[in-house]
């Protein structure tokens, strides 16, 4: 599914203006096998057609971006049964598989379908799947604290380019931050909507900070613009599934 572009508000107050190619900036593409815990990432599959990223965050709920629930082309919300989610795929084979049966997005989303106008700041949403996942096939990922400006950072994604291996951008690192928005610098293209963040401390397991919403340019500079997390935003979320 292609990536969201953001507010003019935003845009204005941060000097930001959307983009619509693909991104190049800090970080390089490489493998997530070193990754422990990686397998939580996983692709999900809307309607058979487009597709997101989306992370394990509970045996049975998937954090993604808010914008991924709506058909781009129409605006209209895409019925939760027409999405699946597939865990640590890699080489075209998945760890778990799973039908997603409720999908809820943040309470102050507000999906908007002219050029320019889709929101970040709460483009978050959870998804319930059919059933657990076990933690002896996939661990799910722990929140922390907000990422402040300078910290480096991580992206592990599935793209149009490379649908059934995910691929990790490293290293990047957030350039600005305006209340739950954070700008960074790490590369996105189409299919990295709803994309974990990660925070990395030497070996240990990641943990998720921000979730990809946008793609973007500041001050000429290709960057992209996720909503950060802490645990009281998965608990919202939950309240409202």
């Amino acid at each position: 599914m292609r990536l969201a572009k953001f507010c003019l508000a935003l845009a204005l107050t941060l000097g930001i203006a959307p983009k619509t190619g693909p991104a190049t900036a800090n970080g390089t593409w490489r493998g997530v096998e070193n990754i422990a815990g990686w397998e939580a990432v996983g692709r999900l599959t809307i309607s058979g057609k487009t597709m997101c990223t989306g992370a394990l965050v509970a045996p049975d709920l998937v954090l993604t971006a808010a914008h991924c629930l709506y058909n781009p082309m129409t605006g209209k919300k895409v019925r939760a049964d027409r999405i699946t989610f597939q865990a640590g795929l890699q080489n075209g084979k998945a760890k778990a598989e799973r039908a997603v049966v409720s999908a809820a997005a943040h309470p102050q989303y507000r999906h908007r379908t002219q050029k320019g106008a889709a929101q970040v700041g709460h483009d978050l949403a959870l998804l319930r799947l059919s059933s657990p996942i076990a933690s002896d096939q996939v661990v799910p990922l722990a929140f922390e604290d907000r990422p402040e400006k300078g910290d480096i950072l991580s992206v592990i994604a599935y793209t149009v380019g490379n649908r059934h291996d995910p691929q990790m951008a490293y290293p990047c690192q957030v350039v600005a931050r305006k209340k739950a928005t954070l700008v960074m610098n790490c590369e996105v293209d189409f299919g990295a909507s709803g994309a974990p963040v990660f925070a990395l401390q030497h070996g240990q397991r990641p943990y998720l900070v921000s979730v990809i919403s946008a793609k973007a340019e500041m001050a000429g500079q290709d960057v992209s613009v996720g909503t950060s997390l802490d645990p009281s935003v998965l608990q919202l979320l939950v309240s409202n599934s």
